[in-house]
């Protein structure tokens, strides 16, 4: 267990975390929320930015709620916030946040790819009726998720089972309950991990293809289209990049196998609080619309 003041560094950078993320989240639902109100209808992908921001903004808050009492009020923090109810909302944030990132990297990878098989064609001109269902079946996915996880986490005990049971019986036991808890994680977030290293590999073989064909016809003269390619495949490796390091330090958390309160504890909490933000972040640098309102809001805080 670390001291609070070894603490402070932890503390600093998850509050820089905390203030960014809130900050590029909540940009990002209320520039979406505005452009609704305006025009009284809204995109799919609109509605995919807003649902981003809004489990991102929710997971932030829980990181923060995690990280700040974990390090100031230990024995209050594990005695009167940790429980079913906090594992069930951390489940439920990161397992929504993760799908709607992989929801995000489908939809650039239709739009952009430029292969021609039947199915993939099938799927590029559905994509934006598809959304919605996309938006609610990864809602459905992540609260089953949740509610499964919890259900392992805490099962019910009988008394009268616990009178027979020896100690190493309850040590097995209590392994095996680890074990299967962190499998069905695996089991649940391993899927939109693999489609998003599909959307992304992908991506990788239409601009191999794509600049091969400009090569041998333009003399390498990029157009357009290679431009949407290379910028397309900017983001995505950076969100693969985010995406990787968040799944990682969350199933590494969720082995249970840290030390609470160790520096290794919070180093873990920091990595994942860097999803949220930085992914967010990546969004807006990437559009060049989300760029234009975001260097006028700046220059409105500057002029005031």
């Amino acid at each position: 267990m670390v001291s609070s003041l070894s603490a402070i560094p932890h503390v600093i950078v998850m509050s820089a975390e905390f203030i960014t993320g809130i900050t590029v989240n909540g940009f990002l639902i209320i520039i979406n929320c505005k452009e609704l109100i305006k025009s009284r209808k809204l995109t799919p992908m609109q509605l995919l930015f807003i649902c981003i921001g809004m489990s991102r903004f929710g997971l932030l808050m829980v990181l923060m709620v995690q990280g700040f009492f974990s390090v100031f009020f230990p024995l209050f923090y594990r005695v009167k916030i940790y429980g079913a109810a906090m594992l069930f909302f951390w489940m439920f944030l990161s397992s929504l946040s993760l799908w709607f990132a992989t929801c995000l990297s489908v939809f650039y990878c239709l739009k952009i790819s430029g292969f021609t098989q039947s199915y993939f064609l099938w799927l590029k001109f559905r994509i934006s009726k598809l959304m919605l269902w996309l938006l609610l079946g990864s809602f459905l996915a992540s609260m089953s998720t949740a509610a499964l996880c919890v259900e392992a986490d805490y099962p019910q005990n009988t008394d009268s089972d616990d009178g027979l049971k020896n100690d190493t019986l309850k040590r097995t036991e209590a392994k095996i309950r680890q074990i299967n808890e962190v499998l069905l994680v695996n089991l649940a977030l391993l899927f939109p991990l693999a489609i998003f290293v599909m959307c992304t590999f992908m991506l990788f073989i239409s601009l191999y293809k794509h600049t091969h064909r400009m090569q041998n016809g333009f003399h390498g003269v990029r157009n357009a289209s290679t431009e949407a390619h290379i910028n397309a495949l900017k983001t995505v490796i950076t969100f693969f990049c985010f995406f990787i390091s968040y799944f990682a330090a969350f199933m590494a958390n969720m082995t249970f196998s840290i030390p609470y309160g160790s520096h290794c504890f919070f180093v873990l909490k920091d990595i994942m609080a860097a999803f949220p933000s930085g992914h967010s972040i990546i969004i807006i640098l990437s559009n060049s619309k989300f760029q234009q309102h975001f260097r006028k809001l700046l220059c409105l805080k500057k002029n005031r």
